[in-house]
């Protein structure tokens, strides 16, 4: 539960730095798309994933350091597939959605890396807790539609995300692995 929340803002984070203002035609097809996080209840892997989120773009793979993305997850969107534990992730200790309904992502910089992989560097809010990330990102093109898909982890605490007694890392631990496949539409070609 507490991993889960921890996981599923960090995802939250790389949507929102993979997908900025872009050019008009640029945009995420959200219903094909996957916002993932994976934390460690205990030692033992936890996976859960954000329903709702929505990018800006404006990119040109040729172009990366003109590129722009944001990223917004509604974080009463997070879902572990058990209505037990997805009633807790909305409360204070954890996202307190009441508060902080959506988490964020703004790109300050992206660099190409290799081919097709991009790092893409900005800030990630949640729960009113702002940190700089550095995203990795691989974008692949088939039939129109670009996947841009990465993993990075973010430290659960650094965000308030598990207050109290889950504080505790023994139980839910601090890295939250955020895991996002993105399919876009009108991303220029690699």
């Amino acid at each position: 539960m507490n991993t889960f929340s921890t996981a599923a803002l960090a995802a939250a984070a790389f949507l929102v730095l993979v997908s900025q203002p872009a050019l008009a035609q640029q945009k995420l097809d959200a219903a094909k798309s996957e916002m993932a996080f994976v934390s460690k209840q205990m030692g033992v892997p936890v996976e859960g994933k954000f329903r709702k989120f929505d990018a800006q773009i404006a990119f040109d793979p040729k172009k990366p350091e003109a590129g722009k993305v944001s990223f917004t997850i509604d974080t009463g969107s997070a879902t572990f597939g058990a209505p037990e534990t997805d009633a807790e992730v909305v409360k204070p200790v954890w996202f307190n959605v009441p508060k902080f309904p959506q988490a964020t992502f703004q790109s300050s910089a992206i660099k190409a890396v290799g081919p097709g992989k991009f790092e893409v560097t900005g800030k990630l809010a949640i729960k009113g807790s702002t940190h700089d990330v550095v995203v990795p990102v691989t974008l692949t093109q088939a039939g129109g539609t670009t996947t841009a898909a990465g993993a990075f982890v973010i430290k659960r605490l650094e965000y308030k995300i598990g207050e109290g007694e889950w504080a505790d890392t023994s139980m839910v631990a601090n890295d939250v692995q955020v895991k996002f496949k993105l399919l876009l539409n009108g991303v220029p070609s690699l």
